[in-house]
């Protein structure tokens, strides 16, 4: 397994593939594992990186993720499919958006996509999170240019910036959830229910 990451890192780095930062993976894991997490929905598959770890945090949670590269998914099967995890981790063809989960519930719902997306995606997939569940979004600090608007050179990269500053007012201001903020990797929030937080955050 530890060849397979190590030969993931590596593809990542050389064909420009986003995968999670160490630190953010890492704390994500610990969830898992205090928490007994047994379902997960991923949104951002990329080439399985995080979904394979996740899957290694304890021996029965089940993952789906949804990826709608096409070139990215097919990468990451092949990858679930090295890891020997092909019967614990779905990986989904498709627009998030356009998915239909109908009767499913996860104890994690993990947002990592596309940042413009992220409102529509938190005001989505909350449906199908279980009672007592987490909603853990990716990518806040975006490589620290939501702090430092100045360093930001491109009008597109300005636009996924604003998005970013949009999506962690909607979760600070969000009347249902209560969302805790963590300064690891590249900015992580972790979103609970009023009234429903699990006993294991940090």
């Amino acid at each position: 397994m530890k060849d397979l990451i190590l030969e993931m890192e590596h593809y990542a780095s050389q064909n420009n593939v986003p995968i999670i930062e160490l630190d953010s993976i890492k704390f994500i894991m610990k969830y898992i594992k205090l928490n007994k997490v047994k379902t997960i929905l991923e949104i951002g598959t990329a080439i399985g990186y995080s979904a394979i770890l996740m899957a290694n945090a304890n021996s029965f949670c089940e993952i789906t993720t949804i990826e709608k590269d096409e070139k990215r998914y097919r990468e990451a099967v092949k990858n679930v499919n090295k890891s020997g995890l092909d019967k614990r981790i779905e990986v989904v063809y498709n627009d998030a958006l356009d998915v239909n989960l109908a009767g499913c519930k996860y104890d994690v719902i993990f947002i990592d996509a596309a940042k413009g997306q992220y409102i529509k995606y938190f005001e989505k997939f909350s449906n199908y999170l279980n009672k007592g569940g987490v909603i853990i979004t990716d990518n806040l600090k975006f490589h620290g240019l939501v702090k430092n608007k100045d360093l930001v050179k491109s009008k597109n990269v300005m636009g996924i910036v604003n998005k970013i500053e949009k999506y962690i007012e909607y979760l600070k201001t969000n009347k249902e959830y209560i969302t805790k903020f963590y300064d690891i990797g590249d900015g992580l929030s972790v979103s609970f229910k009023r009234n429903e937080q699990r006993v294991n955050i940090d």
